[in-house]
């Protein structure tokens, strides 16, 4: 899957809602790979945090999030137990789920994530970019 590339879920948002938010690296990285992949897992993190009020400046989007993806020409990533057991049981401290899950999925794909948060530092092997 060389090129392609798996976005965090903010990085997922600010492509679409805030594009300025993102690094200039982060915007070449989407604007060049061959296959952007947002995870399952990110339209879950989006809508929880919808439900629960942490999030109101996704609410006009979240109905309309996997006609967002297409109209992108992004890609769901899979997801497989394989994926979810390696989240699981992977030796990192960070509690998200949310996180070891998107982690997971872009090791088990051998692509990096697009992510501007800092605590993905902390999983071996996984190759970030900002």
């Amino acid at each position: 899957m060389t090129g392609a590339i798996l976005l965090d879920t903010h990085a997922w948002v600010w492509s679409f809602a805030a594009p300025a938010l993102m690094s200039a690296s982060a915007r070449a990285a989407l604007q060049n790979a061959p296959t952007v992949y947002v995870s399952p897992i990110s339209f879950f993190e989006i809508g929880q945090k919808v439900r629960l009020g942490k999030w109101p400046e996704m609410v006009p989007h979240v109905a309309d999030l996997p006609g967002i993806l297409t109209r992108q020409g992004g890609v769901t990533a899979p997801f497989t137990p394989e994926i979810c057991l390696k989240a699981a049981l992977h030796n990192w401290d960070h509690r998200d789920p949310f996180d070891r899950l998107l982690a997971a999925t872009a090791t088990a794909l051998g692509l990096p994530l697009v992510t501007n948060d800092a605590a993905f530092a902390g999983w071996h092997g996984l190759h970030v970019l900002w």
